[in-house]
């Protein structure tokens, strides 16, 4: 009978969740605050304009974020919301140098939302190997008169083996490297 065995199994449930000790329960019960941060870059030239085509690839991540070495379509078109990205091959700031060759880093990237007109997108990470869950994050472009800067807002649960700052540097100095890179590709179509 269907529900006798789900009766047992609830009441089993409850006598785990009863039989913790107090301070485990407590823990059990309450979760953790998400982590929130930010990252800016400052590019000094480019366009909000010319910039926001770079970004607005999707699947084109690899080409400006460093050690990303794949980023390949899953589903969906890029810069449509609902499509998926496959990203892997990205060092973190928790990766030990004696199992790189053992351990490849993988994330599935959901397109979330797109805003053009805004400059902004947001996507969420849907599946990986790096224990990010509940991560979602807004990218946007903003115009300065100089240039234009990129903000990168994000909020995940908290990541187990990582700290708040592993995040903050491995996002800021990433956003800094492809604001670097987006810069001299700009700069080449200058000239």
């Amino acid at each position: 009978m269907p529900g006798l065995l789900e009766e047992i199994s609830l009441n089993q449930a409850s006598l785990v969740s009863s039989q913790m000790e107090p301070t485990t329960q407590m823990a059990h019960d309450q979760q953790q605050p998400k982590w929130e941060g930010e990252a800016r870059a400052e590019l000094v030239g480019p366009k909000a304009e010319q910039v926001w085509p770079l970004l607005e690839d999707f699947f084109g991540l690899h080409k400006w974020f460093p050690t990303l070495t794949t980023c390949l379509p899953v589903q969906g078109v890029s810069g449509q919301p609902g499509c998926v990205r496959y990203c892997a091959g990205f060092k973190t700031p928790v990766d030990h140098e004696s199992n790189q060759l053992e351990h490849l880093n993988w994330t599935k990237q959901e397109l979330l939302s797109i805003d053009p007109s805004q400059l902004t997108f947001s996507y969420s990470i849907v599946d990986g190997n790096v224990g990010f869950n509940s991560y979602i994050s807004t990218v946007r472009v903003v115009p300065k008169e100089d240039g234009c800067s990129i903000e990168w807002k994000y909020e995940v649960e908290p990541v187990e083996g990582w700290t708040l700052k592993d995040l903050d540097v491995f996002i800021g100095t990433g956003l800094q490297v492809m604001a670097s890179r987006m810069e001299a590709s700009l700069s080449k179509l200058q000239v």
